[in-house]
């Protein structure tokens, strides 16, 4: 190996050396702090879609409009580069997103409920007809 070419292999190796921790650190300054919040947001926006498309809107408006409300201020704290606020809203709109959807899922249930009980007594509206016409 010639002297010209021991250098350049070490001022290639100092060069490594130098730029690898610097890479690093800005990788994991840029990539830490919002991956896990990014990951909230993407889960919170599918919550609250969610619970829209179940009907949120119409059976559960007041929790459904909440839901909303938190996901915008998640949106804003993540323009604004606020990360703790932004992953503290979406979990606050994933939990009502979710109550929304439980909400719906009672709604729903009762109506359901309902419809039986009528079933049932046109049922035995028909059965006591059909017994007393004999």
């Amino acid at each position: 190996m010639s002297i010209s070419q021991s250098a350049t292999k070490r001022g290639v190796q100092l060069l490594f050396l130098t730029c690898l921790p610097i890479a690093s650190i800005a990788f994991t300054a840029c990539n830490s702090v919002p991956t896990p919040v990014i990951a909230e947001m993407a889960v919170s926006t599918s919550d609250v879609n969610n619970a829209a498309a179940v009907g949120g809107g119409t059976l559960a408006p007041d929790e459904m409009r909440s839901a909303r409300e938190r996901l915008k201020q998640a949106n804003n704290a993540m323009a604004a580069h606020d990360y703790q606020a932004a992953a503290d809203y979406a979990n606050q709109a994933q939990a009502e997103a979710k109550l929304v959807q439980t909400k719906v899922s009672s709604v729903k249930a009762q109506q359901a409920a309902a419809a039986l009980q009528e079933d049932i007594r046109v049922l035995r509206e028909e059965l006591y007809r059909v017994n007393n016409s004999k």
